[in-house]
């Protein structure tokens, strides 16, 4: 029989970090945090953590973490609607900073909810649906991952835009000129440019910016630093200004949003899911159209 005790220290481990910050978290000591992964080891006869900085689940270690968060969800069916639960789950950054929100809203109406939102990008934030770090998930991917399920949001349109004076400085009616230009990028993960680089038959962008907020990277574009994907839900207003400019006219990339969560979803995340596809459905482009 599973030790709960020892399953949430290893789930603080994973998600915050380290042993210290574990500790913390869970009011103990630190060599009791390190007591218990090892007494968890022993029982299980193989590692759960590989101890590097900070420390990584081993793939049983994944499938234990994942076994606590589903669990998590079935108790908190179980007890009474006075306390506020915690959801912890993983969007991207733009979505965050556009249509996100508002569903967030609506759920909390409904119910009484602590978020703690992970920001990944698009392309990568399954992976922490995938350890179990996780109660759900916003990311581009549409296969689910095993014990969860699936469901279709809406498309996300970017545009390649820049201000008219960068547009100008650099002559980025010269195609040429576009690969030497100073890019915009969120962080490492973000491959949206490389992608409208490669439409326009470049290998990849001469210089970066990296700025890891999404209205920040809409203000370092408005202030002429850089031209960037950027979401059209976010910048129509400066769009209809003339604050920023199309850098291709006509061009655009349509990137598909899904929610995953598990099968063993609790009353109070199927809510919050309701919430969330419907407010996808009313500001996101249907995926049915997306080509």
């Amino acid at each position: 029989m599973i030790d709960y005790r020892l399953l949430e220290a290893l789930a603080a481990v994973i998600e915050t970090g380290g042993f210290e910050r574990a500790a913390e978290q869970l009011h103990l000591t630190q060599s009791a945090i390190s007591q218990r992964i090892r007494q968890l080891e022993t029982l299980q006869g193989q590692p759960v953590l590989i101890r590097t900085q900070p420390p990584v689940a081993t793939e049983l270690g994944r499938r234990l973490n994942n076994h606590l968060q589903q669990v998590r969800l079935l108790e908190q069916d179980l007890t009474q609607a006075e306390q506020p639960l915690n959801i912890r789950l993983t969007a991207n950054a733009d979505s965050m900073a556009t249509w996100l929100p508002d569903a967030l809203g609506m759920a909390e109406s409904s119910h009484r909810f602590n978020f703690d939102l992970i920001v990944e990008d698009q392309d990568i934030g399954l992976k922490r649906m995938r350890d179990g770090e996780v109660m759900a998930c916003i990311c581009a991917q549409s296969q689910s991952v095993n014990g969860g399920r699936v469901q279709a949001l809406g498309v996300l349109r970017y545009r390649a835009l820049a201000s008219p004076s960068f547009i100008h400085r650099h002559n980025l009616i010269d195609n040429a000129a576009l690969a030497q230009a100073p890019c915009l990028i969120f962080n490492h993960d973000d491959r949206l440019q490389h992608r409208f680089l490669a439409d326009q038959g470049h290998a990849g962008p001469g210089r970066v910016h990296r700025c890891p907020t999404s209205e920040g990277f809409v203000r370092m574009a408005l202030a002429g630093l850089g031209f960037g994907m950027m979401p059209e839900l976010q910048v129509t207003e400066a769009i209809n200004q003339g604050e920023l400019v199309d850098i291709r006219q006509g061009y655009s990339l349509d990137v598909p949003l899904y929610w995953h969560y598990w099968q063993t979803e609790s009353d109070a995340l199927a809510e919050l899911r309701h919430a969330v596809t419907q407010q996808a459905s009313r500001v996101l482009r249907p995926i049915s159209n997306w080509q």
